[in-house]
């Protein structure tokens, strides 16, 4: 009984310890070549969106074309932001900014060349998505993508705005 008792409250902390997760101090560059440290991102003590793409990934590439069609209908409901970080290489980044502007895609998007970011969170596979909360926690992350998944994203930011 007591080793079922301290294996539930050890899953339990784990998870606690998790779901309240910071985001990890990783120096990447914007879009523009301006040094962002990824401790610091935040939105005004509003949620934010993290989404982890590359130019190559069609799902990734459909994630966020389709957050870009709701991305102003959310912002005036919820004043989320969406912050994309793209995985590519040195040798494609030079393919994201023209990706970015070709989709009219208003996001602010860091360049993570060596998956520095993407490692220190764990994450294996894109896109990923990651919302974090007006206090830095990390609350949700989901990896994949199907169609009309982004409404289950905006569910959750506007549950952590009630």
């Amino acid at each position: 009984m007591k080793t079922r008792f301290f294996s539930l409250l050890f899953v339990l902390v784990a998870f606690a310890l998790q779901a309240a997760a910071q985001l990890p101090s990783v120096t990447l560059k914007d879009i523009n070549g301006k040094t962002v440290n990824t401790a610091e991102l935040s939105n005004d003590g509003k949620p934010f969106i993290i989404s982890f793409f590359a130019t190559w990934c069609k799902p990734c590439n459909r994630e966020l074309t389709a957050i870009s069609e709701v991305y102003e209908e959310w912002q005036e409901e919820t004043g989320v932001k969406l912050i994309a970080v793209s995985i590519d290489q040195a040798q494609n980044i030079n393919k994201v900014k023209p990706l970015v502007d070709g989709n009219g895609w208003t996001y602010d998007v860091l360049l993570d060349p060596n998956s520095e970011f993407k490692r220190a969170l764990g994450i294996q596979m894109i896109p990923y998505v990651l919302i974090v909360d007006g206090k830095g926690n990390i609350v949700y992350k989901h990896n994949g993508y199907t169609e009309g998944a982004e409404a289950e994203l905006i569910e959750k930011v506007r549950g952590l705005l009630q």
